[in-house]
Parts: C-alpha cells; sequence; structure tokens
C-alpha cells in the first residue's frame, strides 16, 4: 500500500464475526487512523471479540443501533468520519425465515439511515475525493445456480430466493442509487461463505465443531448436496482493505475463495480435522455424528462466486487454501471453549431445537 493519510473509519456492526475480524486487521495494519466500532451487540455481537484492541487510544467502541439517525449523525459530525465500512447485518437464513421483519429493519432500513447520514456529513465536509462508504453484501442476492450454470458475475441479474438475500439485495439497491443520484462515494462488495474465528455458533462450520465436541448430532439439510463457496474470513478483509484504498467509487466487486464444496464433504473435512486434532471427543470417529434433517424452505442449491473482477482491477486473490483455513479454524474453536461456551444460552438452545429439532 503506497503511502497515505490517517483516515477516520466507522466500522458497523464492528463487534459481529467478519466486522470483528476485520477491526483486528485494520487496528493492526493500520495504527495511526481512528477507529470507531457501532454495534447494536445483538445475539451474535460479541464485545469479548474486540478485547485485544479496546485499550488502543486511537480505538472507540459505541453500543448502538444503526437505525438510530440521531446517534449516527452525533458520531459522524463528532468523529469526523471520512470512511465507512457496513458490516452490520442480519445475517442467517434460517431465522430470516423464522422471522423476516427484523431483517427488513436492520439490513434495507439501517443501511438507508446510515446512508443518508452519511450523505448529508458528506456534502458538509465537501468532497475531499478519499472520503468512501462501502457496504458489505452477499452471494446470496444473486440466487441459485443449477450445475453447470456459470459462475455469479457482478453482472449477474439478482434473484433473492430468502428474506435474509431479498433484505441484502434491497440494501445493495438503496446504495447503488446514492451513488447515481447524489454521487455519493459508495462501494459493494458481494462475498461467499466466510469461515474463521469468532463466528456464531449457529453457523455451519462452528455448529459442527461445537456439536463434535459435545457429542452431539451433526445436522446436515437434505441431502447434503448443496454447494458453497468457502472464503476464508481473512482473505476477506484483505479484499475489502484493498476496495476501500483502490476501488472504484460506484462500483460492486465479488469476493469468493474459489473454493465451491458440497456441504456434506464440508462436514466430513471437519469431523477428520476433529479427529486427528482432539484426543478425547465423546464420540469416535465424529462423523458417526452426521444426521441428515429435513431440508429448510427455498433452499439454494449451489452458489459460486466469479472473482475475476477484483483479481483484473484490483490484484487480489485468496490465499488461504481451504485445508490450511479449515485446519486454523478447527483448532481456534478447539482452543476457544470459553469464548463459545457462554453463547450456547437459553435462547440459542430455543432457536437451535425450532430449527433441527
Amino acid at each position: 500500500m503506497p503511502s497515505r493519510e490517517p483516515r477516520r473509519i466507522l466500522i458497523t456492526g464492528g463487534a459481529g464475526f467478519i466486522g470483528s475480524n476485520f477491526v483486528h486487521h485494520w487496528c493492526d495494519r493500520y495504527p495511526d487512523d481512528r477507529v470507531v466500532v457501532l454495534d447494536l451487540l445483538s445475539y451474535a455481537g460479541n464485545r469479548r471479540n474486540l478485547e485485544s484492541v479496546e485499550g488502543r487510544e486511537n480505538f472507540r467502541f459505541v453500543a448502538g443501533d444503526i437505525c438510530d439517525r440521531t446517534l449516527v449523525d452525533a458520531l459522524l459530525r463528532s468523529e469526523t468520519i471520512d470512511t465507512v465500512a457496513h458490516f452490520a447485518a442480519e445475517s442467517h437464513v434460517d431465522r430470516s425465515i423464522l422471522g423476516p421483519e427484523a431483517f427488513v429493519r436492520t439490513n434495507v432500513l439501517g443501511t438507508s439511515t446510515l446512508l443518508e447520514a452519511f450523505r448529508q456529513h458528506w456534502k458538509k465536509r465537501g468532497d475531499r475525493g478519499s472520503d468512501r462508504f462501502l457496504h458489505v453484501s452477499t452471494d446470496e442476492v444473486y440466487g441459485s445456480l443449477s450445475p453447470n450454470d456459470p459462475l455469479f458475475s457482478e453482472t449477474t441479474p439478482y434473484q433473492p430466493n430468502s428474506p435474509y438475500a431479498a433484505s441484502k439485495a434491497g440494501s445493495d439497491h438503496i446504495v447503488r442509487a446514492y451513488h447515481h443520484t447524489y454521487g455519493v462515494p459508495t462501494l459493494i462488495t458481494n462475498c461467499s461463505n466466510n469461515y474463521g474465528p469468532y463466528q456464531f455458533p449457529e453457523k455451519l462450520i462452528p455448529l459442527m465443531c461445537i456439536n463434535i465436541m459435545l457429542g452431539q448430532p451433526l445436522p446436515v439439510y437434505g441431502d447434503g448436496q448443496h454447494v458453497r463457496d468457502w472464503l476464508y474470513v481473512n482473505d476477506h478483509c484483505q479484499a475489502i482493505d484493498l476496495v476501500l484504498h483502490q476501488g472504484t467509487p460506484g462500483e460492486t466487486y465479488n469476493i469468493g475463495g474459489n473454493n465451491q464444496i458440497k456441504n456434506l464433504d464440508l462436514v466430513q473435512m471437519v469431523c477428520q480435522l476433529m479427529d486427528e486434532l482432539a484426543s478425547d471427543l465423546p464420540v469416535s470417529p465424529s462423523k458417526k455424528l452426521i444426521s441428515f434433517v429435513k431440508d429448510r424452505p427455498g433452499h439454494d442449491r449451489r452458489y459460486g462466486i466469479d472473482a475475476r473482477k477484483i483479481k483484473a482491477k484490483l490484484g487480489w486473490t485468496p490465499q488461504e487454501t481451504i485445508e490450511g483455513g479449515l485446519r486454523s479454524t478447527v483448532e481456534w474453536y478447539l482452543t476457544h471453549r470459553d469464548w463459545w461456551e457462554p453463547l450456547l444460552s437459553k435462547e440459542y438452545k430455543d432457536y437451535y431445537r425450532k430449527i433441527y429439532g
């Protein structure tokens, strides 16, 4: 990265999974930047994710809602924010099926509130050329691929199939409109499935790791042949960093891991690693815990990202292999029981029973 002026960055959802990994990445790489995290600390937001950076002089945490316009206005003004990295979102498809309203509120109305506040702040500051609003989105907005369909590109038509995907599609459209209508320097990234440290236990990989440690069934939807493209979270953070510094305002960049894997195959990889790395598992081999459950409604069959644009324009490619990234992730959950055990609350267990029985 060439020499740069320090930024004053607001990171929404910075206590969540991808957001907290990005906070660590940014604080380590740019220690002179002012970093402000805004997070509602809902069930998936965890203040402990930020313990190692909380004491830094240039760091501030604010508990609050992106839908709170008064709070957002005050933060942008008092902190003289020039950059927004917008991770805050409701992000779990299963929860969106149970309660879609929360997804519309946070993902659509929250993004709209944040954008309008940033637009007004940006106008008052005057266009300085380096200001940016980056919106982190998902490949799920594109719908589902058949086995022989080409990969999702930035020009693939939107066809969201879940309330979660539809809410993210709506937020993408609002962000794009703010650039084309008002000139706001927005950027959109659409990523594939992330994995790595600090991911809430309801998601596939931590769910498998934790259930193996507890000797509980490993629920696999349907026939287990659904395909996802897996992206290690540190690679994702590197890509967002690059898009913020070198991306063209108004553009969208797809970020993928080049790892299309069937769900059942991925679960079996996790089982093999757990068997290798943990000596005292309740059930061994752990693949005996695999249990097929009724498929969820509208389950997309296949996702896959075509990341040629970000490679050609910005020179980014993922550095972590699925083998190396998955091993690091499994090791993290094995050695951070004190992090995930408190998250298995009554609310989580009630939700789990609703989904898997």
